[in-house]
C-alpha cells in the first residue's frame, strides 16, 4: 500500500473521530450565569442574546442570575462548573479587570481559571440625580459638591462595577468628596435614588436612560468620550468641565479553563454571528450598547489592558473593599 494512500487513510479516520464530537455539541440546554441581579444592564442584554443563540444552536440557553461578591459568586460557581461548553458566564470589566485591585482577595484567577470566549457589548453610562438636587448639569453638579463636602451620597450596583469607580475616577478628577452606598443591584438602588434617599448614580443607559425619559431622575452627563447615539441631546462629562473623563463599560461570554478548543471556536463563531443580526443589534442599539464581538485573544488583552487602567483608578481613590 503506498504511503501517500496510507496517510490520507488516517486523516480520514481522524477526521471521522472529531467530527461527532464537534457535530454533537450542544445536545442539551446551556446555562448562562449572569452575576448579578434581574433587571439591571447585564441581565436584559444577555437575554436579548440568549435569545439569538438559542435559535441559532437549536437549544435553549438558560440565563441563571447569581449576584453578589462583586461578581465572585456566579463567577465562582462556573469556575467550579464542567469545562464541556454547558455552562458559560457573563464576564466583565469588574469580574475581569476591576476585582483584581479592588478586592482583597480574589478567590479566583482570571489567567488561569477562565477561558475567555469573545466579548460581546461596550456600553457607556449615564449620571443621573435625584430630582430634588438643585443641580441641571455637571459644573452645577461640581459646585454644590465642593460646597456641601460628604453630604452627597451615591449609588452603585455593587462594589467594583463602573457605577462604582464611575464615581470615583470623577471624584478624583474634580477633587469633590461623596459617600458610596453599594447595593447588590441596579434596581434596589434605583428605586432609593428616586426616591431621594441617595442622590447621585452614574449607571448604565439601558437602565437610566429610560429613567430620564419619563422625568423620574435628571440627566446630567454620559461617560463615554463620544455623546450617545440613542441619547445625542445628553453632554457628554468630558465636554461638561471634566476633559478626558471617560468610563466605558464592556462584558462578554466566558468559560471554565479547559474548555475544549473545537467548542470555544464554535461558541465564538455563534456569538459573532448573533451579534451581527438585526435583531440583536437593534436591541442593543435601543438601549444605548454597541455590540462588539472579539477573537479569544482580543478579550483576554482587554481584560489585562483594563486591569491596568483601572488599578491606576483604585490607587488614587482609595478605594478597597475587604
Amino acid at each position: 500500500m503506498r504511503p501517500r494512500f496510507l496517510l490520507t487513510l488516517v486523516l480520514a479516520a481522524l477526521a471521522g473521530l472529531s467530527m461527532p464530537a464537534l457535530a454533537a455539541y450542544p445536545e442539551k440546554p446551556i446555562r448562562l450565569i449572569v452575576p448579578s441581579a434581574p433587571g439591571g444592564a447585564p441581565d436584559v442584554l444577555m437575554r436579548t442574546l440568549a435569545q439569538q443563540l438559542s435559535q441559532q444552536m437549536g437549544v435553549p440557553f438558560v440565563i441563571d442570575n447569581k449576584p453578589g461578591g462583586s461578581y465572585t459568586i456566579g463567577t465562582m460557581d462556573l469556575v467550579r462548573s464542567p469545562a464541556d461548553g454547558y455552562t458559560l458566564a457573563y464576564g466583565n470589566v469588574v469580574s475581569l479587570a476591576t476585582n483584581r485591585s479592588l478586592l482583597a482577595s480574589v478567590p479566583y484567577d482570571v489567567d488561569k481559571d477562565l477561558t475567555l470566549i469573545s466579548n460581546t457589548l461596550r456600553l457607556a453610562n449615564m449620571m443621573i440625580v435625584n430630582n430634588s438636587l438643585p443641580v441641571k448639569n455637571v459644573p452645577e453638579l461640581i459646585a454644590y459638591a465642593k460646597k456641601n463636602p460628604g453630604k452627597l451620597a451615591f449609588a452603585s450596583d455593587g462594589n467594583g462595577t463602573t457605577a462604582h469607580l464611575g464615581v470615583e475616577l470623577f471624584k478624583s478628577m474634580t477633587g469633590t468628596f461623596m459617600l458610596h452606598v453599594p447595593y447588590r443591584g441596579a434596581t434596589a438602588a434605583i428605586t432609593d435614588l428616586v426616591g431621594g434617599g441617595i442622590q447621585l448614580m452614574i449607571i448604565n443607559t439601558p437602565v437610566s436612560g429610560p429613567l430620564a425619559q419619563s422625568g423620574r431622575v435628571r440627566a446630567l452627563g454620559i461617560s463615554s468620550s463620544q455623546r450617545s447615539p440613542t441619547y445625542p441631546d445628553i453632554p457628554t462629562i468630558a465636554e461638561s468641565g471634566v476633559p478626558g473623563y471617560e468610563v466605558v463599560a464592556w462584558g462578554g461570554i466566558i468559560g471554565p479553563a479547559n474548555m475544549p478548543k473545537d467548542i470555544v471556536t464554535r461558541l465564538n463563531a455563534e456569538i459573532r454571528t448573533a451579534l451581527a443580526s438585526p435583531v440583536v443589534r437593534e436591541r442593543f442599539k435601543a438601549l444605548g450598547a454597541e455590540t462588539d464581538p472579539s477573537t479569544p485573544e482580543e478579550f483576554r488583552e482587554l481584560s489585562r489592558r483594563e486591569t491596568v487602567k483601572w488599578a491606576k483608578v483604585v490607587k488614587s481613590s482609595g478605594a478597597r473593599v475587604d
